[in-house]
């Protein structure tokens, strides 16, 4: 076997990481992106070749200020041993998110390409954190009917939202706190959380905090955006009010204050174990746009 070539790409190259065969079954292509719809950087884009022909490719990314990559989008290949080489070779690291149809596992062409992908990456040193489903929610699925039973406010002070996030954290099911807060404690984990938000471009004047007829402080909703998208960055009830439905409560707002701000669609997501929030969002008129399977 010839040897491997492992190297980011130059500028001027997307034609190498685009000439590698792929069916399009699983991750972005699955869903008729591009490489060129990413602005991806090619000093974070890398390929393996032999002889000239890519055998494996991967890009990561991140916001156009962002220093490190905060994800790896696109994992793909040929050849499985290349595919684990040129992960363990490029000096970059952040999750990667398997991109899946709904029911993938039922198509077993589909499964098995994601298998492939799953293993190449664990055998690279990642491991499978969750799986989650990702939402889309447009006009024709109507705007979810606001019960009425909380009230609404501002909170500047990024330190109030700190703290009602740890507190959030207090036997949370989100797979991503749980794992930053064993990691690094609960404080952290909740940094890491307020950290994201104020990343996301959307104005910081959107968040609320959610508060009882009777003045008791229930939870947070926070309405945002990404760089392509309006999102729902982050939901969360107290552990002290929950059992009362309240996260439908706090969803239902976040989707009216995106579509007053002109959203005629929002993405979001959740856990797939995480049941008691995928029935919110089954309830709130959210489709499942994909799956993802999220390795760290």
């Amino acid at each position: 076997m010839t040897d491997l070539v492992i190297r980011p790409l130059v500028a001027g190259e997307q034609h190498l990481f685009d000439s590698l065969p792929d069916p399009g079954l699983v991750g972005r292509a699955a869903f008729g992106q591009t490489y060129a719809d990413g602005t991806y950087r090619p000093e974070w884009t890398w390929v393996a070749l032999r002889d000239g022909t890519v055998v494996a490719r991967a890009a990561w990314w991140a916001g156009p200020d962002d220093p490190a990559p905060l994800a790896l989008d696109w994992f793909d290949f040929t050849d499985a041993e290349a595919a684990v080489e040129l992960l363990r070779a490029a000096p970059l690291r952040a999750e990667y998110s398997i991109s899946l149809p709904p029911g993938w596992r039922d198509a077993p062409a589909v499964r098995a390409q994601a298998q492939a992908r799953i293993d190449a990456a664990t055998a690279a040193g990642m491991a499978v954190l969750v799986e989650r489903y990702r939402y889309r929610w447009t006009a024709d699925c109507g705007l979810p009917e606001r019960p009425g039973r909380l009230e609404f406010r501002p909170e500047p002070d990024d330190t109030v939202i700190l703290d009602v996030l740890r507190r959030v954290g207090e036997g949370s099911l989100d797979a991503h706190f749980r794992h930053a807060a064993q990691r690094h404690g609960p404080q952290a984990a909740a940094q890491e959380d307020l950290d994201l938000l104020l990343w996301m471009p959307g104005p910081r004047d959107w968040w609320r905090l959610a508060y009882t007829a009777d003045g008791h402080l229930a939870g947070i909703t926070v309405p945002s955006r990404n760089h392509t998208d309006p999102v729902v960055a982050f939901i969360g009830v107290l552990p002290e009010r929950r059992g009362h439905g309240y996260a439908y409560d706090l969803l239902a707002e976040a989707t009216h204050l995106l579509v007053e701000a002109g959203a005629d669609r929002i993405a979001a997501a959740t856990d797939q174990h995480n049941t008691p929030m995928a029935a919110t969002f089954a309830r709130a008129g959210y489709p499942i746009e994909y799956e993802r399977v999220d390795l760290v």
